[in-house]
């Protein structure tokens, strides 16, 4: 039967062969990530070249004092405004249905073109040339669409509005907590 063993020797490496040990996993892992490691390079040259790492480089030299600039230029009435009209415009374009706004796109982007092949010209368009342009389907069709367009505009959309005046009035008194 064998005897426990009542002490542990630990096996002790010398420096040299933990470096080489710690240098074989840093080559592992370049070989296991070498497609990534080269995408990346390839993408910090491109920074290199355009400018881009020397400018990181100087703002992060420079952080105390950018940030202080970036600071003081958000506490302004015109910064607040911007955010705001911004997250409006968002939650606006959230409630456009794409799908009903392509065919007048679509339209608008024909009759730009039209326009664009038309020359400059010096003629003159007449009552009796409108009243007889009227029966041309496309102007025809043109003008009900634009018809049902100022229609729609000139609808009542108070209920539809989102209401703004809780955000204007902390604006107005920072200090009143509206929650």
């Amino acid at each position: 039967m064998a005897k426990a063993t009542k002490t542990v020797y630990r096996q002790e490496f010398t420096e040299e062969e933990l470096r080489r040990k710690d240098l074989r996993e840093v080559e592992d892992a370049l070989i296991h990530n070498k497609d990534a490691l080269l995408e990346s390079l390839s993408v910090l040259n491109h920074m290199h070249e355009k400018g881009i790492l020397p400018l990181l480089n100087g703002l992060f030299g420079q952080g105390d004092k950018v940030l202080n600039i970036l600071v003081k230029t958000a506490d302004t009435p015109e910064t607040s405004n911007t955010l705001k009209n911004l997250l409006l415009l968002t939650g606006v374009l959230g409630t456009l249905n794409v799908k009903q706004i392509e065919p007048l796109l679509l339209k608008v982007n024909s009759g730009v073109a039209r326009v664009a092949e038309m020359n400059d010209t010096e003629e003159k368009t007449s009552y009796f040339s409108l009243v007889k342009a009227l029966k041309d389907p496309e102007i025809n069709r043109a003008i009900t669409l634009l018809l049902s367009f100022l229609k729609g505009m000139g609808e009542e959309t108070e209920p539809k509005e989102r209401q703004t005046e809780e955000f204007d009035v902390q604006r107005r008194d920072p200090g009143k907590n509206l929650g």
